[in-house]
């Protein structure tokens, strides 16, 4: 369950603060130069090595959240707290005293 959450988490944060840098790195890798357009019209030039930066960074931690879901879903698999049941705590019609 948690290993669901984390990957889930993973996706959600990359498609809610991932959005911006795709513009940022199309901008970087076509033209060079970084600018930031207001929704006025005007536009602000911008780092594009403190913007790509920062896109290392989130993705970073977005690896991170979909690794560790990914290692906690195996684990889970791998788990044997199903299997270390002691006897006088089964239940069903094979329990016995």
């Amino acid at each position: 369950m948690i290993g669901l959450v984390l990957v889930f988490a993973g996706f959600l944060v990359l498609g809610i603060f991932g959005r911006p840098f795709f513009e940022f790195t199309i901008q970087a890798n076509e033209f060079g130069d970084c600018f930031d357009y207001a929704e006025d019209g005007s536009t602000m030039p911008v780092d594009c090595d403190l913007i790509l930066g920062n896109k290392v960074i989130l993705f970073g931690i977005v690896f991170a959240l979909i690794g560790g879901g990914i290692i906690a879903l195996i684990k889970g698999a791998r788990g044997r707290w199903d299997q270390d049941i002691k006897s006088d705590e089964m239940v069903g019609p094979k329990s016995g005293p």
